[in-house]
């Protein structure tokens, strides 16, 4: 996406300060309002210490000059994010690694006479495969009694979703996306089974914190605070870590996640693909690349291993969860995976429906992959195949697809509970609905399958 001149869309609500555009680059303005602050975040250390430890995105101090509204104190260049993500888009353990992280952080500013005001998941997004705090104006200095500002919304924004998932239903997490300002505490008691009550973590920080809420909802914020001692905070912090570390989840049993060993591909047959999807990459030179219906990430990492920022879209929370963990086992940095569905993709929401940007907003992609998808657009989804391709050509500059005809078993499988209503799914129509939007550069029939492979040029770009 061209980034547009001013304010950035979502950055208004801390009178701290905000984000903004200016020629292309972007930049933080740090107000007057922060200045207190903001000094001793610096001069405790505690800044130089997580960015030296990855834990906090680094900057650089800038001209004032640059400032883009009245009232600035410091003008601060953050490292830009690859792709900005969204808290409802993440598997169960990369919500748990971003709740890990805000703790942490949390602890370490503790320890400097600092505390984070806000325990946002917004402020948080996942740079060369790990969790990273974004939000630099998230500290403030924390005078001894002073109880955790953020705990409510620590628990909205991490511990009740992850609970929710755990416990209940990994597809809650999506939640997230009806509530920008976490889960209700009182939704999430509601939703978890009632065994929960006897999980000491649970019953504390969920079910009683609800009931609290409730009780207190219409009393003055300092009728609600009790003060809490440096031993007190830092115990309310582990009893957090304790129960975010005990919620697990295991990927199975959804529909996608093997989907690779159910395919009537051999495998001198992917290995083939691989090599093909490789080539066509190279030949496209992308500076980026978003693989969509990607599952567990094998062709993706085609990309990433190259070193191209890749996202990893899929719909099934289990494939994505998989190809997390991956990425995490083996430290890759250049592939995000995300859990998201290319029929009903993320829309901008909040305020004026800006604040978090729709899928489409984020992009285009240099170069898309859309591998073994166009069967469950056309066929699955009844999506015209000039539909499919207007899409594409909207979302990427050059494109990677793969065409399953209707031989295949898995469009077979598509077709066994209904109607065979698309006359014109077959690979010459395919052809002509792709080259109203796309040139198609080149085309290359998979050895081993019926599938064929095509190289694309969005003619819009």
């Amino acid at each position: 996406m061209t980034p547009t001149e001013g304010q950035v869309a979502g950055s208004f609500r801390d009178p701290s300060g905000f984000l903004f555009w200016r020629e292309g680059r972007l930049y933080r303005q740090v107000n007057e309002a922060y200045r207190i602050h903001y000094d001793r975040l610096v001069s405790s250390g505690l800044a130089a210490e997580l960015q030296a430890d990855g834990l906090l995105v680094g900057h650089e101090e800038c001209a004032p000059g640059l400032a883009q509204a009245p009232g600035a104190y410091k003008v601060l260049r953050p490292e830009l994010v690859p792709f900005i993500s969204y808290p409802y888009e993440w598997s169960f353990s990369q919500l748990k690694d971003a709740a890990r992280l805000t703790l942490a952080v949390q602890k370490r500013a503790l320890a400097r006479g600092m505390s984070l005001k806000d325990a946002s998941a917004y402020n948080v997004q996942f740079v060369h495969g790990r969790p990273l705090l974004i939000d630099t104006l998230s500290f403030e200095a924390c005078p001894e009694g002073r109880p955790w500002v953020a705990y409510r919304q620590f628990c909205q924004h991490f511990l009740a979703p992850l609970a929710l998932m755990a416990r209940r239903d990994v597809r809650l997490g999506r939640l997230g996306q009806l509530h920008l300002d976490g889960v209700p505490l009182d939704l999430a008691a509601e939703l978890l089974p009632g065994r929960t009550r006897f999980a000491f973590s649970l019953l504390t920080h969920i079910h009683l914190h609800a009931r609290s809420q409730k009780r207190y909802q219409d009393r003055p914020v300092a009728a609600r605070q009790r003060p809490l001692s440096r031993f007190a905070l830092l115990a309310l912090i582990d009893s957090l870590e304790g129960a975010v570390r005990k919620l697990d989840w295991r990927p199975r049993g959804t529909e996608w996640a093997d989907y690779y060993g159910q395919t009537n591909y051999s495998g001198e047959a992917l290995d083939l693909k691989e090599r093909m999807v490789a080539d066509m990459l190279r030949e496209l030179r992308p500076r980026n690349v978003w693989d969509v219906g990607a599952n567990t990430g094998r062709f993706s990492r085609v990309a990433s291993r190259a070193g191209i920022p890749t996202v990893a879209l899929d719909i099934d929370p289990a494939a994505v969860e998989k190809n997390y963990r991956q990425c995490r086992r083996d430290s890759e940095r250049f592939l995000l995976p995300l859990v998201g569905d290319v029929t009903n993709p993320s829309p901008g929401i909040g305020w004026e429906n800006g604040e978090r940007l729709s899928l489409l907003q984020r992009g285009p992609a240099d170069a898309l992959l859309a591998l073994a998808l166009v069967h469950h657009l056309a066929i699955g989804n009844n999506l015209p195949l000039g539909k499919v391709a207007e899409s594409l050509a909207r979302a990427c500059r050059s494109l990677v697809i793969e065409f399953v005809p209707k031989a295949d078993s898995q469009v077979r499988r598509l077709l066994a509970t209904r109607e065979d209503i698309f006359p014109d799914y077959h690979a010459q129509g395919f052809e002509a609905a792709f080259q109203d939007h796309f040139a198609i550069e080149r085309r290359e029939s998979i050895a081993g399958t019926d599938r064929i492979l095509y190289a694309m040029h969005s003619r819009r770009s």
